[in-house]
C-alpha cells in the first residue's frame, strides 16, 4: 500500500490542485479502539467520530507499535473519508486513518496540534 517510507525519496509526480481537492481529509475523535487479532499485520479497530456531516466511521489501523489501545479514545486523528470502504479480513474499514513512518517504519498517527471541531477539512 505504501510507496516508500524513505524520507530522502524525491517528491511524487506533480498533480493538479483540483486532484488534491478530490481527496477529502477530515479530523475526527477516536471513540473506541480494540485489538484486531485476525488482521494479517498487527492492527487496531477504531471507531472515529467525524461530526454531523460525516458521522461515525470505522477504520483498521496498523498503529500497534507506537500507540497503546488505552491512549487512543479521545485522541483526534486525520483520515481520508471519501475512499471506498475496504475489506480488511472480516472487518470493513470505512476511512483511511493517516500517519507517518517513524525511523523504524512504524506508523505514528497524524493529528492537529490543538483540538479542532470534528469534521474539519484539511486545506
Amino acid at each position: 500500500m505504501h510507496l516508500t517510507h524513505d524520507p530522502a525519496a524525491p517528491a511524487a509526480d506533480t498533480i493538479a490542485f483540483d486532484d488534491f481537492l478530490k481527496v477529502d481529509i477530515r479530523v475526527g475523535t477516536i471513540l473506541s479502539a480494540e485489538p484486531y487479532p485476525e488482521a494479517r499485520k498487527p492492527a487496531y479497530k477504531l471507531l472515529i467520530d467525524f461530526g454531523a456531516g460525516i458521522g461515525r466511521k470505522q477504520s483498521s489501523a496498523q498503529i500497534t507499535e507506537n500507540h497503546a489501545l488505552d491512549e487512543l479514545p479521545g485522541r483526534q486523528v486525520a483520515a481520508v473519508v471519501n475512499f471506498p470502504p475496504r475489506q480488511i479480513g472480516k472487518f470493513m474499514s470505512q476511512v483511511l486513518t493517516l500517519g507517518f513512518a517513524d525511523d523504524a517504519g512504524a506508523v505514528m498517527l497524524f493529528a492537529p496540534d490543538r483540538p479542532v471541531p470534528n469534521g474539519s477539512r484539511l486545506f
